[in-house]
């Protein structure tokens, strides 16, 4: 885990711990939890099929400037070498733009014909 993020982790913490009374030690113990799934679901690693192939993506989020973006990837083991890559502010529109790449990248290789990126994205 990258320093800026556990950094930004801490400073999570020791801002809703000032909130929180004192005297109820399971309040702190539920906050704590639900800002540790919170954080935890930032990072994402899953599949999708794609023209027949099965393909991989992740999703990580990154602070930068103090702000949070997410670094999106996409690939398709034992298909092809290319990578789909985007950041954005958005951890629903990364896997979006991720794609977007992804299939740009196809067609310029020309693995990917226009007809085939066109049904799939009219099936989505």
């Amino acid at each position: 885990m990258k320093l800026s993020v556990v950094f930004s982790v801490m400073m999570v913490g020791v801002m809703t711990s000032s909130l929180l009374p004192t005297c109820e030690a399971q309040g702190w113990e539920v906050v704590a939890a639900a800002v540790a799934e919170k954080i935890a679901g930032l990072w994402v690693d899953d599949q999708m099929v794609f023209l027949g192939h099965t393909c991989q993506y992740s999703v990580n989020p990154k602070i930068k400037r103090f702000e949070l973006y997410f670094k999106g990837r996409m690939w398709c083991p034992g298909w092809t070498t290319i990578r789909g890559e985007a950041e954005t502010r958005s951890r629903s529109g990364v896997v979006t733009k991720t794609t977007q790449d992804f299939v740009r990248k196809a067609f310029q290789s020309g693995i990917v014909t226009e007809e085939q990126a066109r049904v799939w994205l009219n099936s989505k």
